[in-house]
């Protein structure tokens, strides 16, 4: 199966396995995948992350995370800026998602970050996704 948008996937992958209610989910690795695992991890939504198997078989394990008054941290997910319609945003038009609960994740230059980064560090960039 060839995907054209491994950001999509990654997000729809999530999205299931919440819906489906399991605690992990499994994704195919990427360098971008696993920036954005990390930006999950630092931010609280998920627990943990992992790299199983080898060579191009890996995979990132991800350990959803729960809360005591929703079954799972992440509500929503949504995926931005797509293969047929890029979304950029400069350092001063950043979103805020939620006024703020949420979280913005943006393709930089200086590599993928939160919206909350890109404002202190003065740089835009490719709306990513929005994760609330």
């Amino acid at each position: 199966m060839v995907v054209t948008d491994v950001i999509a996937d990654m997000l729809t992958r999530i999205r299931n396995a919440i819906s489906a209610k399991h605690l992990t989910v499994d994704i195919p690795v990427s360098k971008m995948k696993l920036s954005i695992a990390e930006i999950l991890k630092n931010e609280g939504y998920i627990t943990n992350f992992e790299l199983i198997g080898e060579g191009v078989q890996q995979n990132i394990h991800i350990t959803l995370k729960e809360n005591e008054s929703s079954p799972y941290v992440i509500t929503g997910l949504k995926r931005i800026s797509k293969p047929g319609l890029r979304i950029y945003a400069n350092s001063n038009n950043l979103p805020k998602v939620i006024n703020g609960l949420g979280i913005a994740i943006i393709s930089t230059n200086k590599g993928i970050m939160t919206d909350k980064q890109a404002r202190e560090n003065r740089v835009g960039g490719e709306v990513l996704a929005y994760i609330w």
